[in-house]
């Protein structure tokens, strides 16, 4: 699947209708490395052999920045020629039986700026292979089908690499000649090329020596390097963790007998999941109380989670083709997601972890879904594979995942893993072989009875809207819910077909005790919460024996990714926010609100009103939520947080950034300020005490603390106060843990006091070593509020900070991502000069990183809703981009979709 240009220079789409088989099958890949940083070399030794289901043709070989010396078929020379960066071999051996090909190349790993393929991380070997970097470390049939059995020897001076690390078990190590080792690795379970993994340098490990449920003895390890192990504590109980859990939820055993994290600051993404080597970014890895918060812990054990789950859903079996990306990233985000409500533990503790989910798929997945990129879930075409490395693909995935575990029940769900192991272990399929498992262990669900149109989830991009409406029959005592969808048009997608969603709801009366549920037809009641499935166009349900006109409590637990319309009356959601048993439509009822009286501002012909934006019936109904001995923490944070910028931006049709900024600080500072004493009571009653704990609930009062502490400084910056400054100054100094410390910090900075620039001076002295604290410190000031235009020279003072390289990804992203992609108020300047850097930097970022340059290209991505005169600056930057002819095919396709259809 070589990506090549066509007549024009432009580059050639890859269609999913175009796939086919392999032409060849490899089956055993004997690979020897001889380490060097300026020039290591790569003996390849593969037994292949024709597939006899396609027609015969000519081998070709993917290579990318490689330097050839030799090719060799069963030990003989041969004839090959190049065609673009592709090797062809023709006169190979006619006939079935297998036959030896021997290719000898060389790399360079310390220019590899891209972090694909083999490269150089201060002074380390590391790989990264997923999706297309395998063929930039040798010439291979790149594609995610053809699955292998690889041997491995690695070789290189043993002072300078004294680990070296590869996929499976380690079969062999010992000295050679000139101070140099070596060590063999071998993976018994076949694997395609982008699992492939070498890691090689001075690093030390933490071991834990585990027992399976069949009483097999595991080593686990997890490898920094020198001076970095006492942070390592938190990712090896994860790991322990995620092996325990998924042998108890699914039965999904340790195959190898070791597995190992190996942990890298320079790192594209977040982690990798390498058979048996996972290679992590250290953000995913390194963790103490004294630097990293409870967000970090929690994504810690999430993506250890995540990455080693995908030692079956991904590994053991893969995808076809990169099409079904999804097969295994949506699948393994759905058990992440499981995996880390099942740590938190108690009810509350899992309906925080899914309304945080919610929260980032609206935030992010949804205005990918309405913008220029949107695709579905299983792509029809794409031009570079990395830029579907998406939130459609992983979090919108998760939810198809988990709507069909809504629909045929937990144990059913078990039952359709169980199956399509069975059936398709230690193959490459297909999202329809996944969904034709889940169905055929079902007989009879709503799944199995409807599998061809819910696939349409699959195959369809855009977030359907549900419309919903209630009538009520006061004489009969009948409750008629008409549920309608749609889904907007999406590029190549005029028009949509019914999805099939499923929709939880409840009905509560007006003193909110939740009603006994019987549509018409049944005898009897059945329970208060229960699943309606909408597959057309538009469907009624009636229900009957209710004594006075309910409030509907509709999508439960957010039960399909949609998006709701309901014409609720503030009552009606005050009646929710207050008692509906179910936690996700509780909080769901305080945005709403929210969000209304955010937009009724933001669109207002007059903007003198900004003070007042929070009426006195919502502001109690938020300070009782406060001040509710009966809810977690955690769960308050999440409902006194007001919804994001990009949320409300995504509810206009026009979008006026500085108005929105404008109003949601506004609303902010109206909470802070009315609410003024249950904040300093909330403050005071949930000050840590005792020793440090990452766990659900601790975690959930430093947050609600935090959310308090940043209230009472905004409160006091605003009416001249110093006293709650003073107090946050004095906590950020003497704060036990990184958590209470940033929240501190951040408090003082989101309100502009003068207090915080000394903090900060202070808190970079504290950390100017830590390199993943340095990070937090360069992104809190890039995301600061914009007060007088001042966060852009700021970002700009500090690309040219000691401690900034642009070429660290975590570091770009820290910064620049911080401000472009997360910081809408300051970056969407009416002067046009945070577009006009947004540009810049996408371009010298192309030259060094495409994938990183990629990501950051999207921050304009919505463009075309903005209202001048941002929108036409918006529209000069991108066109800007576009016209620098060398740009790579990873920039270049999002540039190009951005322009498309104007």
């Amino acid at each position: 699947m070589l990506l090549m240009p066509d007549g024009q220079g432009q580059p050639t789409a890859i269609h999913r209708s175009d796939y086919q088989p392999p032409a060849w099958w490899i089956d055993t890949v004997e690979l020897t490395f001889d380490l060097d940083p300026a020039k290591t070399r790569v003996l390849n030794k593969m037994r292949l052999r024709r597939n006899p289901e396609v027609a015969a043709q000519a081998l070709r070989l993917d290579g990318e920045e490689l330097n050839l010396s030799r090719v060799l078929v069963n030990g003989a020379g041969t004839s090959f020629k190049m065609d673009g960066s592709q090797l062809v071999l023709e006169n190979l051996p006619e006939g079935p039986e297998p036959f030896d090909l021997e290719i000898f190349t060389t790399c360079a790993p310390d220019k590899n700026t891209q972090l694909m393929g083999l490269y150089v991380s201060q002074g380390t070997f590391f790989t990264q292979c997923e999706a297309e970097g395998f063929r930039r470390i040798t010439y291979f049939l790149d594609r995610p089908d053809v699955m292998a059995s690889y041997t491995v020897t690695l070789r290189a001076d043993k002072a300078s690499y004294p680990v070296l690390l590869s996929n499976g078990n380690l079969v062999e190590q010992g000295d050679l000649d000139a101070g140099r080792h070596f060590a063999k690795w071998h993976d018994p379970h076949k694997k395609p090329c982008y699992l492939f993994a070498l890691v090689a340098g001075k690093l030390v490990a933490r071991q834990q020596r585990i027992l399976s449920r069949s009483g097999t003895e595991h080593l686990l390890e997890v490898y920094v390097r020198p001076g970095d192990l006492g942070k390592t504590e938190h990712a090896m109980n994860s790991l322990m963790a995620s092996v325990a859990w998924d042998e108890a939820r699914f039965g999904l055993p340790l195959d190898l007998e070791r597995f190992m994290i190996v942990a890298t600051s320079d790192f594209n993404m977040g982690a990798m999941e390498n058979k048996g080597l996972n290679i992590f970014n250290t953000k995913y890895v390194l963790a103490s109380e004294a630097t990293a918060t409870d967000t970090d812990f929690a994504n810690i054990e999430a993506v250890v989670g995540h990455e080693y789950f995908h030692n079956w859903t991904g590994n053991r079996i893969t995808c076809r083709d990169w099409f079904q990306l999804s097969l295994k990233e949506g699948l393994t985000v759905f058990r992440d997601q499981e995996f880390s409500m099942d740590m938190a533990g108690n009810p509350s503790a899992r309906a925080v972890k899914r309304i945080e989910d919610v929260r980032v798929l609206r935030s992010a997945q949804f205005p990918e879904d309405a913008g220029p990129m949107a695709h579905p879930v299983r792509p029809d075409s794409y031009i570079e594979i990395n830029n579907f490395y998406t939130v459609t693909i992983y979090e919108k995935g998760a939810e198809v995942v988990r709507m069909m575990h809504h629909l045929v029940g937990r144990d059913g769900f078990a039952q359709g893993m169980k199956l399509y192991f069975a059936r398709h272990d230690g193959q490459a399929v297909t999202c329809d072989d996944f969904a034709q498992a889940i169905a055929d262990a079902n007989p009879g669900s709503a799944l199995a009875l409807q599998l061809e149109p819910f696939k349409r989830w699959y195959n369809q991009a855009g977030t359907p809207r549900v419309q919903a409406s209630g009538l009520y029959d006061a004489e009969t005592h009948r409750y008629t819910l008409t549920l309608r969808q749609s889904c907007p048009a999406t590029p190549g997608q005029p028009h949509k077909e019914p999805f099939v969603i499923p929709v939880e709801l409840g009905l509560l009366n007006h003193e909110g005790q939740a009603l006994a549920l019987q549509l018409e037809g049944e005898q009897t009641a059945n329970g208060n919460s229960r699943t309606l499935v909408l597959d057309g166009a538009e469907q009624q349900w009636t229900f009957i024996n209710v004594a006075q006109a309910p409030v509907p409590s509709l999508l439960r637990g957010f039960s399909a990714p949609v998006v709701l319309e309901v014409d609720y009356s503030d009552a009606e959601l005050l009646t929710l926010l207050a008692h509906d048993s179910d936690a996700f439509n509780r909080w769901e009822a305080g945005q709403r609100l929210l969000l209304r009286r955010a937009l009724q501002a933001i669109t207002a012909p007059d903007d003198s009103q900004d003070a007042s934006i929070l009426d006195e019936s919502l502001l109690q109904a938020l300070g009782q939520v406060l001040r509710d001995p009966q809810l977690d923490a955690a769960f308050k944070e999440l409902v006194l947080t007001l919804p994001s910028e990009t949320y409300i931006a995504e509810q206009l049709e026009v979008v006026n950034p500085q108005r929105i900024h404008a109003v949601r600080e506004a609303m902010r500072l109206q909470l802070a300020l009315a609410l003024h004493t249950d904040w300093q009571a909330t403050y005071e009653a949930h000050q840590a005490s005792g020793a440090y704990r990452p766990d659900a609930a601790s975690a959930g009062r430093r947050a609600l603390a935090g959310l308090a502490l940043t209230m009472l400084c905004l409160g006091a910056q605003h009416g001249g106060d110093s006293i709650w400054p003073g107090k946050t100054l004095q906590r950020f100094k003497d704060a036990g843990n990184m958590t209470d410390r940033f929240n501190a910090l951040a408090a003082l900075v989101g309100c502009g006091h003068a207090l915080a620039a000394p903090a900060l001076e202070r808190f970079h002295s504290w950390f100017k070593d830590d390199p993943l604290v340095l990070d937090k410190w360069f992104a809190l000031q890039a995301g600061a509020s914009d007060r007088a235009g001042h966060v852009l020279p700021l970002v700009k003072q500090l690309m040219a900070h000691p401690d900034f390289t642009i070429k660290n990804p975590n570091r770009a992203r820290s910064l620049i991502f911080s401000y472009c992609n997360a910081n809408p108020g300051a970056f969407h300047r009416a002067d046009a000069a945070g577009y006009v850097f947004w540009s810049e930097r996408v371009l010298e970022l192309d030259a060094i990183n495409p994938q990183v340059a990629a990501r950051l290209a999207r921050a304009l991505d919505r463009w075309k809703k903005l209202a001048e005169p941002w929108r036409s600056s918006a529209r000069e930057a991108i066109a800007r981009v576009a016209a620098r002819p060398d740009l790579s095919n990873d920039v270049r396709e999002v540039i190009t979709r951005a322009l498309a259809d104007e």
